[in-house]
């Protein structure tokens, strides 16, 4: 546990010097930075540190779900908490968009932390910086890196529930299609093989996947990239019709762990999504790069690392733009 804890400390080590140069959509990182509560809420990262701890402790599912809900932020808008809102007067919530319905889970937590952040400095910690923190300290309770989270988002004044059903990568994408979607978010190709690492902890629904068991390609033959006793165990919990929301690992090996075994399971044919195994299959590029996390798990936690600050700095919320909710579910004129 020591050795592990002292690789965390100094893959964050290595990783944190990087974080804060560069820009996303004419956005300074410099106008984040990790010390930014460091004087008006001190105690911050502490508090949700501590809250997600306990989260993770009675569920261990919810690390992978605070990962994707700060994903599925970002990808929306920029990294503005715009996913947490709930309908309301003029707002149309995300939460009912195709890729989060009965699909997105943690905002419970976000409320806890929210409010004891509230109780210890009111009015002070944005919405869509608890997103990027929990993310990060879920990362690093699942066993994988940690990284200092640029901070000073502010929260939007609100939603795009088509964004949403556009703009996120789905499971059933073409490679090409989920290449443009992260462009377009200033994300490259090594940012999409090394976030689509995040698949090394939680759970898809048989929804998601059903169509490589048995209609791949609408001829009712299924996906000849899957492994074949995969497969077969697969279609035991996933049956043609019905059972949507039947659960399985995405990483079938070490489902609670973060760690790059992902990569492995897809080099050998046992990756869930059809999203997973266009990686190996489709381009030259992100196989590469699939073989290389899968060969070193350090070089995948520092680029996932990376990667991380670098999609939570999508065209952030700063200064005088949004505001700071005192409720992440709705604007603090909507308050009820």
């Amino acid at each position: 546990m020591a050795a592990s804890m002292g690789c965390l400390v100094l893959l964050a080590c290595l990783v944190s010097p990087l974080l804060l140069g560069g820009a996303v959509h004419g956005h300074p990182w410099g106008g984040l930075f990790p010390q930014f509560y460091d004087h008006s809420c001190p105690k911050a990262k502490e508090i949700v540190r501590s809250i997600v701890a306990q989260a993770v402790a009675r569920e261990t599912r919810i690390a992978a779900s605070l990962v994707r809900l700060h994903f599925h932020d970002c990808f929306v808008k920029g990294c503005d908490a715009s996913v947490l809102l709930d309908n309301s007067t003029g707002i149309v919530s995300e939460k009912a968009s195709n890729p989060n319905k009965n699909s997105l889970r943690g905002f419970e937590v976000i409320d806890e932390i929210k409010a004891a952040l509230e109780s210890a400095c009111p009015g002070t910690v944005s919405c869509a910086d608890i997103l990027a923190l929990a993310a990060r300290d879920s990362t690093v309770l699942a066993g994988g890196p940690s990284w200092a989270v640029p901070l000073g988002r502010r929260d939007s004044l609100g939603a795009s529930i088509q964004g949403s059903n556009n703009d996120i990568p789905a499971p059933n994408n073409t490679l090409p299609t989920i290449v443009t979607k992260f462009r377009r978010q200033g994300l490259d190709v090594a940012d999409l093989v090394a976030l689509s690492g995040a698949h090394t902890i939680g759970m898809s629904r048989c929804t998601s996947f059903r169509q490589r068991l048995y209609n791949q390609s609408g001829n009712g033959v299924a996906d000849a990239t899957l492994e074949v006793s995969y497969a077969a165990a697969l279609r035991r919990g996933c049956p043609r019709s019905g059972g949507d929301g039947n659960l399985f690992p995405l990483d079938l090996a070490t489902p609670a762990r973060f760690d790059n075994l992902y990569f492995k399971n897809v080099l050998a044919g046992r990756g869930l999504l059809g999203s997973d195994e266009v990686l190996q299959t489709k381009s030259a590029e992100t196989a590469a790069l699939v073989k290389a996390y899968a060969d070193d798990v350090h070089r995948f936690f520092r680029d996932f690392a990376q990667s991380m600050v670098k999609m939570g700095n999508i065209s952030p919320l700063t200064g005088a733009q949004g505001e700071i909710r005192k409720n992440c579910r709705r604007l603090n004129g909507n308050q009820y």
